[in-house]
């Protein structure tokens, strides 16, 4: 199997990471079509940052996303992207939903993530594992 490595001037890496987002309090609201929603969301910001989703599936209460970046960005700043604009998205159009689950505002995601590196060895693994959830 080959390694496929990214060039960008003098660089050439092969960044990729397997990231978990859980829902606040683990409620069970990645479902109904709000789950696409969120998919769709994810795939926007990607593209607009110039990541790549390789996979991405949901559980009722989380979502695990294989995500491909570049050697400039910081993996705990593509995850508080992710959060901060899919919350802003899902309450703009699930507001009055979402406003029945949470007394607060502006609330989707719990506080913490859970964010791994791999190796391309592993890719086709994390792939398999993330396309059953659900």
């Amino acid at each position: 199997m080959q390694n496929h490595y990214n060039h960008k001037n003098r660089r050439k890496y092969n960044l990729k990471a397997h990231i978990v987002l859980v829902t606040k309090y683990r409620k069970t609201l990645l479902q109904y079509g709000l789950d696409d929603f969120v998919k769709r969301a994810i795939i926007y910001l990607a593209g607009q940052n110039n990541w790549t989703v390789i996979a991405m599936e949901t559980d009722k209460d989380h979502i695990h996303i294989l995500l491909e970046y570049d050697t400039t960005e910081r993996v705990c700043d593509i995850i508080s992207i992710l959060k901060r604009q899919t919350t802003y998205y899902l309450w703009n159009r699930y507001g009055t939903y979402l406003s029945r689950q949470y007394w607060k505002k502006h609330i989707f995601w719990s506080d913490g993530y859970f964010a791994c590196s791999i190796g391309e060895v592993s890719s086709a693994t994390i792939e398999k594992y993330i396309a059953e959830q659900g």
